[in-house]
């Protein structure tokens, strides 16, 4: 149950602000460590920003939804809603800058297709790479295996993800069941789905309950129909006395829907900008900060370290 789950307790946060904070610090936190590293021409300049680590953030999360969408076969919605939220809670406490995003949206899809017992093998995980030939993508591999126990300790062994998916199949059930009102719920399906995929690409699942994003996708769809459902919140939910209950429902659908409008793709030029700047970042910095972060750091083992580093492939690997 989510209510009393590790997501409710541990990885859903007040307010959109708290997030920023989070990502802020992580950032400061690895701006800090790089200078003290006295490297020479190391600069403030030569770092990212907040808002330029989220233009890659945002760019390699779409990555990351090509690549479960166009796997084969055909990624569970679970596998791939499970996958974003790995990649959403790593990055709250770990700057791009120190980790890059191009494995890590890998090794969260990979330890999502095991979680969510998605049954896989490596063989066929790395053959989605399409672009790399079966050398190269032998070495992909062995760079999600090296990351995999990084990212675990990064989340906190907090692998289980509540999805909205189950919340909405439940909701549709309901309006079929109990709401004669609506004569055709699974007209609903397609419009809800498609703010499924784009709440997924928020902070939606850090500050509300997967029932709240269902709930709102299922509202959203009906209103861009036409149709008022209001009556279906207060008589069959039973929140017609309940006027606070449905008072701060609103207020979080408000918020919901704001930070759906308030998403931006990113710009091309942007991205190219921003992923040169990350790249000298990581040449500079990743092959000595790196090598000791994969094992386990708090009882002094160190990972081996690997045979194959970052730079040796490449966005246009990933398709």
């Amino acid at each position: 149950m989510f209510h009393s789950s590790s997501q409710k307790k541990y990885w859903t946060f007040t307010s959109e602000d708290e997030v920023e904070q989070m990502r802020y610090s992580a950032n400061q936190k690895y701006r800090q460590k790089a200078l003290e590293s006295r490297k020479p021409g190391v600069s403030e300049s030569m770092f990212l920003q907040r808002v330029e680590e989220d233009v890659l953030f945002r760019y390699y999360e779409r990555r990351l939804l090509d690549f479960c969408n166009a796997f084969k076969p055909a990624m569970p919605k679970s596998v791939v809603g499970t996958a974003f939220m790995y990649f959403r809670r790593f990055y709250l406490n770990n700057s791009i800058m120190e980790y890059h995003p191009r494995i890590i949206m890998l090794t969260c899809a990979y330890l999502s297709c095991k979680v969510e017992e998605f049954n896989v093998s490596c063989a066929q995980f790395v053959g989605s790479l399409l672009q790399e030939t079966p050398a190269g993508q032998e070495r992909v591999l062995e760079q999600i295996l090296e990351y995999e126990l990084l990212l675990i300790q990064q989340l906190n062994f907090h692998l289980v993800v509540h999805n909205p998916y189950r919340p909405m199949e439940g909701l549709l059930i309901d309006l079929k069941t109990r709401y004669p009102t609506l004569e055709n719920p699974e007209s609903l399906r397609k419009s809800a789905d498609d703010f499924l995929t784009q709440a997924a690409m928020t902070d939606a699942g850090l500050l509300f309950s997967p029932s709240q994003i269902a709930l709102t996708a299922i509202l959203n769809s009906a209103s861009r129909a036409g149709l008022n459902m209001e009556s279906y919140l207060t008589e069959c939910l039973g929140l017609k006395e309940d006027k606070k209950t449905l008072s701060l429902m609103y207020d979080s659908m408000r918020r919901m829907k704001t930070l759906l409008k308030k998403y931006e793709i990113p710009k091309p030029e942007e991205v190219n900008v921003c992923k040169q700047k990350l790249e000298r970042i990581h040449v500079e910095f990743s092959s000595s900060s790196n090598k000791r972060k994969r094992g386990h750091e708090d009882d002094g083992h160190v990972a081996k370290e690997p045979r194959l580093i970052e730079e040796d492939w490449t966005d246009e690997d990933l398709m």
